[in-house]
Formats: structure tokens, sequence, C-alpha cells
């Protein structure tokens, strides 16, 4: 009901006043069964404007950092997140990453729609970087079809470390499903899992437009970080 409620009443109305988003091929989103639809990623708003122009509800795994903020800004960003679906996780890796993994399939078992970024985090400059295979394990453990979105315009809306909006027209822009049936079984296999990933980082360029980097976004910013100790 909460989620509803910001997504018709609340959020929706007043973020497409004011940014007055586009978007291209909605058509491409299926419109019952459990379906993963990765995105590239450009900023923290991504997660906020793909699921307010999606017909169906769509669950992300968002770092479990954002909902433990203190004060009245972490209450509410807290019960935003939740009423909109972002489901806290923990990146630390090892068994936490196994506890994502099945969260996402637990999503997905149940016929919903969850959204994955393959990067792993945000694009530190505006460039795509190497996919994480996880997002391939989890379309073959899941037996279910993968859409490729691109966001549009959103870094220049809310780069990173910036806390206040830009006022900037964004676009959407969803591809046709991709279908990785033909490696069911076979999620056990690295190099089946790093042809898949890859598969999916290709469309989401193709669609974006960005510059392709075959680095992890992760081993850029852990460099930009030390440069500026």
């Amino acid at each position: 009901m909460f989620y509803k409620f910001m997504k018709n009443v609340v959020a929706g109305p007043l973020l497409t006043l004011i940014f007055r988003p586009w978007v291209i091929g909605s058509e491409n989103i299926p419109s019952t069964g459990g379906v993963i639809m990765a995105s590239n990623h450009l900023s923290f708003i991504d997660s906020i404007f793909l699921p307010l122009y999606m017909d169906r509800h769509i669950s992300f795994l968002a770092k479990s950092d954002y909902f433990v903020r203190r004060g009245f800004v972490g209450w509410f960003l807290r019960n935003f997140l939740l009423g909109t679906g972002m489901l806290p996780i923990d990146r630390s890796g090892g068994k936490a990453s196994e506890a994502s993994l099945q969260t996402g399939l637990g999503v997905l078992a149940n016929g919903h729609v969850l959204g994955i970024y393959p990067e792993g985090t945000r694009s530190p400059d505006g460039k795509m970087y190497r996919g994480r295979t996880g997002v391939a394990r989890m379309i073959l453990e899941g037996r279910v079809p993968v859409v490729p979105v691109a966001m549009v315009g959103t870094e220049k809306v809310m780069p990173i470390h910036q806390k206040i909006p830009k006022i900037r027209r964004i676009g959407i822009i969803i591809g046709e499903p991709l279908d990785f049936t033909r490696f069911e079984g076979m999620e056990g296999d690295r190099f089946i899992l790093r042809s898949i990933t890859d598969e999916i980082m290709y469309e989401l360029d193709r669609l974006s437009g960005q510059e392709y980097v075959d680095v992890y976004a992760s081993s850029v910013k852990e460099k930009q970080q030390s440069v500026s100790r």
C-alpha cells in the first residue's frame, strides 16, 4: 500500500513534473513471472526512477548502509526504500554474497521482478565497467529471462557525493528480453557465467551508448581513493 501511494500519488507525479523522464521499450517487460531487470548504474537515483515507470513492482538488492542512517533523514530514507521494494543486503563478500543470491532467488521464485546492477556499484565517471558474474548465476539458477535496461543522464542529475539533485531530463531505455535457457544446468561453469555476463554488458553498452572499460568499477574507485589520500 505504501509503495502504491508513493508511486502513484507522491513520488511519481512529482518526479515526472520536475525531471520529465522519457521511457522507451516498456512493452519489453514480461507481464507475469519472475524476471531480472539488469541495468547500468550511474546514480543512486537509478533505483528510484526505474520502479516509478514500470507497471510491475520491482525489488532491488540495496546495500545495508542505506538502512542504518540516523536521524529524521535516515528514518525517511529507510522507510522510503523499504516501501518501494528495496531489500537490504550485506555486500562484504563470502557468506554475505551467498545470502544476497538466495534473497534474489526468493524474489524470482515468487514470480516477481528483481532489479540488478551487474557492475556491482555505481560508475565513478559515467563509463560502463565489467559486469560481475553473480547476475548470470542468478539467471541460470532462477531459470528466468533477463531484460537489459539503460538509464540515461541520471549521473548528471545526481553524481556520486552530491546530495541535492540537479534539474535535468533523464531517460530509460528497456531492451528486449535475453534468453539464456541454452545454458541451463551450467551455473557451475565460470566460463559460461562470464560469457552470459559479457553478453548482457554488451547489450547494456549498445543501449546506453556509454564508453566501455573492461575492468571492474570497484577497482577504479579503489585507485581513486588511494590517490586522494
